[in-house]
């Protein structure tokens, strides 16, 4: 059976998918579109959105990927500051009042009258640039940055990927994330590579994306750690849905932390492990768990190398915790100026501010960022306290807030669906945890608010723990 790209309402062939493509790339050239013009796309995931983002590579477009649900005060500021040639976007994507759009369907529109060529879909002009792809860091540690990438270095990091995952061309990839991020364009390129077909689901509904997943025959699922407790939680009061990845040989996660409680469930569910990664949209793709080596985020790829470091610099034993340092061929070329130029960044080494380590095996295990609370006297790393309670079967979130008796305050929240009380919660975590690490308040949430990237918004947290703990102030003081 010949490889597809699937959506709700439409399928192609590759092939067929191919020639529509090109005669997008065509009606691109014909509004001017050329080799290193900045186009921004900004569209929700569709066989539209792969097409045009396609073809935009083909004509050797700078492509400036924008999240659809972008601010339109946000995106304007993106348009003026990459100088965009052309705003290329769907109906639901909110811009500027004073932007002239190209809606996608425009493009899809015009491109049956051009006749069919000879010509061949080709990333080659693409790969040639150094500033071929514009993306945006989730802001979890700060403002978004427009990170600039090389098309080549894009292309080779995901061809390692791919080889080290083991992707084929018989394989039906299901990413239920959006394409406008690393992982899910990651997947998206992934599918072309390998000439494997690509399902297009709605990754913000699990019920219909299993549905799609059955009905496709999906081997291949990469997800958030959100989407996979959705997909459960939908199976237990559906069981039937269980049968829908039943050809599944890999469940893939990534863009959050993922707890073990969870990976159990899907192996005592499914007989398969949740396999876990890292990589960042800076360095790209770098370590990945895989069906032979379901052992945290597993190995780091051929081709590139993991060192863990002190404060001092000085490599760490394997075992020892420390700052993640990734030499990578594959890193950005740099982060976009306000001007539209490029802010070069030390191709030798990549300083992640990641905390982690390796184990004698060279597996790696990532513990979350270098960010140090200060507590009572003790340094404090909140993710690694988090991967704590993870493994005693609670998942956390911690957000320090400013206390000048004890220099931070913890108020943990914690993800049950059970929505059973802090003072539950608050007893568990405390004979996990040391006294210095224990919550100052606990708040129970059914799911954990997310980020537009899938994972857990921390800013929300951290405003939602400020508003309990002014009212509780004013209560105290009234």
């Amino acid at each position: 059976m010949p490889a597809k790209i699937l959506a709700e309402n439409s399928a192609a062939t590759l092939a067929e998918f191919e020639q529509d493509t090109l005669r997008v790339a065509q009606v691109l050239r014909e509004r001017g579109v050329g080799l290193g013009d900045r186009v921004l796309l900004k569209a929700g995931n569709s066989i539209a959105y792969v097409s045009v983002l396609f073809a935009l590579m083909h004509v050797g477009a700078s492509v400036v990927l924008v999240d659809q649900q972008e601010k339109q005060e946000a995106t304007g500021s993106i348009i003026r500051r990459a100088g965009t040639k052309l705003v290329l976007v769907d109906d639901d994507a909110p811009v500027p009042t004073d932007t002239d759009p190209v809606y996608l369907y425009e493009l899809i529109a015009s491109a049956p009258d051009l006749a069919v060529t000879d010509e061949r879909l080709s990333f080659d002009a693409w790969s040639d640039l150094d500033d071929a792809l514009i993306m945006w860091s989730s802001g979890s540690t700060g403002e978004p940055k427009g990170i600039v990438k090389n098309g080549g270095r894009m292309l080779a990091n995901l061809e390692r990927n791919a080889h080290h995952m083991g992707h084929r061309a018989d394989d039906v990839l299901l990413p239920l994330l959006p394409f406008s991020h690393q992982y899910g364009l990651s997947m998206v390129l992934i599918a072309w590579i390998v000439q494997g077909s690509l399902v297009i689901a709605p990754y913000k509904r699990a019920d219909r994306a299993l549905r799609m997943a059955g009905h496709s025959g999906a081997t291949v699922l990469d997800a958030t750690p959100a989407t996979y407790r959705s997909m459960l939680n939908i199976i237990r009061q559906r069981p039937a849905l269980a049968e829908a990845l039943g050809a599944v040989r890999m469940f893939c996660s990534g863009a959050a932390p993922l707890d073990p409680a969870l990976v159990e469930r899907y192996i005592e569910r499914f007989g398969l492990p949740l396999l876990d990664s890292y990589g960042s949209t800076e360095a790209g793709n770098v370590a990945f768990a895989t069906s032979d080596n379901a052992v945290s985020c597993g190995q780091v790829m051929d081709g590139l190398r993991v060192r863990v470091v002190d404060d001092e610099g000085n490599e760490v034993p394997a075992g020892e915790v420390g700052e993640l340092l990734i030499e990578t061929p594959d890193v950005m070329v740099g982060y976009l100026t306000p001007d539209g130029g490029i802010d070069p960044v030390d191709q030798s080494v990549f300083r992640t501010g990641d905390l982690g380590y390796l184990d004698a095996a060279g597996n790696l295990f990532v513990l979350g960022r270098k960010f140090a609370v200060h507590r009572n006297g003790y340094t404090l790393y909140p993710e690694i306290v988090e991967r704590k309670a993870a493994a005693g079967g609670c998942s956390a979130r911690i957000v320090p807030l400013p206390d000048e008796r004890r220099g931070s305050s913890l108020v943990f929240f914690v993800e049950d669906e059970q929505q059973r009380d802090a003072a539950h919660w608050r007893e568990v975590l405390d004979e996990l945890l040391p006294p210095y690490e224990q919550p100052n308040r606990v708040i129970v949430v059914d799911q954990f608010p997310l980020n537009r990237n899938g994972k857990p918004d921390k800013r929300r947290m951290t405003e939602l723990a400020a508003e309990v703990q002014s009212v509780t102030e004013n209560q105290q003081t009234s």
